[in-house]
C-alpha cells in the first residue's frame, strides 16, 4: 500500500496513529492514482507469477489494494497490518475466509501457514523508521518462507542528487491541485513527505508522513543479513531496466534452495 500519500497534519505521530479511521475511509481511489489499472495490473501480474502455485503474504496489507485482486487471480493471500481501521476498510471488499489478516507490526508479527512469496509494495518498508526495524522486517519475511521462497520489495530511490548545496527539500510532484515535496535529514537518513492539496481558493490541506530512506545497496545488505540473495531488480513491475536514472525499483530476494 502507498504509505506516502496521507492527508492531515500527522508529522511525528506513530504509525498506528497515522493510519486511523479517517485515513482508511479516504485511502481508496478506485481507478485512479495507485489504483489505476496501468499501475495495479502489472503489479498483480508479476506477483501472481512469482507466487506460482504457492501462498502469498503481504506485509502492511492495508485496504487490500493489491491483495484483493491477487486473491481474485487464485493466489491464496494472507496479510499482516498494524492499523485496525485499514483492516476494517479491507473487510468491505473481502471477508476473513477469503483474505485472512493478522493485526500486528510487519517487523515482528507472525502469520500461520507456509508461503512461497512475501511482498511489500509502494515504499512501505520505509515506514519503519530505523535500520534495526527494517532488518527485522527482512528476517520476519525469511521466517515465513521455505527454501527458494521470495521476498519482493517496491521502493523509491532517494533523490539526494536533486538537492542543491544548502537545500533540504525536493519537489517530486507538481500538478493542478497538488504539490508533493520531501524534506531530508541526511545525517539520520530520514525524510518527511509533505502533501499539499488545494483548490481555487486560498486554503490548502497539508499531510505529512515520516520515512527512513534506504539505498539499493543497503537494502541488499539487509537481505544478506536475513539469508536472502538478490535475484533481480527492475525499475518497475513490468520489468524495465533499472538504471542510475530510475526513480524506483522492484527488487526480488530469494532464499537459497
Amino acid at each position: 500500500m502507498d504509505r506516502a500519500a496521507i492527508d492531515g497534519d500527522r508529522g511525528g505521530m506513530r504509525q498506528d496513529e497515522i493510519w486511523d479511521a479517517e485515513t482508511a475511509q479516504r485511502y481508496d481511489t478506485p481507478g485512479t492514482g495507485m489504483f489505476a489499472p496501468e499501475v495495479l495490473g502489472p503489479t498483480v501480474d508479476r506477483l501472481a507469477a512469482l507466487a506460482g502455485r504457492g501462498r502469498a503474504l503481504e506485509f502492511a496489507v492495508g485496504t487490500g489494494r493489491v491483495a484483493v485482486p491477487l486473491a481474485e487471480r487464485g493466489v491464496p493471500v494472507t496479510g499482516i497490518e498494524l492499523s485496525v481501521p485499514m483492516v476494517t476498510q479491507l473487510r468491505t471488499k473481502a471477508d476473513e475466509a477469503t483474505l485472512p489478516v493478522v493485526v500486528g507490526d510487519m517487523a515482528t508479527a507472525t502469520a500461520p501457514g507456509d508461503y512461497t512469496l512475501v511482498y511489500l509494495v509502494y515504499n512501505t518498508i520505509s515506514n519503519l523508521l530505523d535500520q534495526a526495524a527494517q532488518v527485522a522486517c527482512f528476517r520476519n519475511a525469511a521466517r515465513h518462507l521455505g527454501p527458494g521462497g521470495r521476498f519482493v520489495i517496491e521502493l523509491w530511490v532517494p533523490e539526494l542528487r536533486k538537492l542543491p548545496p544548502g537545500q533540504q527539500a525536493t519537489v517530486w510532484c507538481a500538478e493542478p491541485g497538488y504539490i508533493g515535496l520531501d524534506t531530508y535529514d541526511v545525517l539520520r537518513q530520514q525524510v518527511v513527505s509533505h502533501h499539499f492539496h488545494f483548490g481555487e481558493g486560498r486554503e490548502a490541506r497539508l499531510g505529512r508522513s515520516p520515512h527512513r530512506y534506504i539505498w539499493p545497496a543497503e537494502l541488499d545488505l539487509m537481505g544478506q543479513l536475513a539469508g536472502f540473495e538478490l535475484e533481480s531488480r527492475h525499475a518497475d513491475w513490468s520489468g524495465a531496466e533499472f538504471t542510475a536514472e530510475s526513480r524506483s525499483h522492484v527488487s526480488v530476494y530469494r532464499l537459497p534452495g
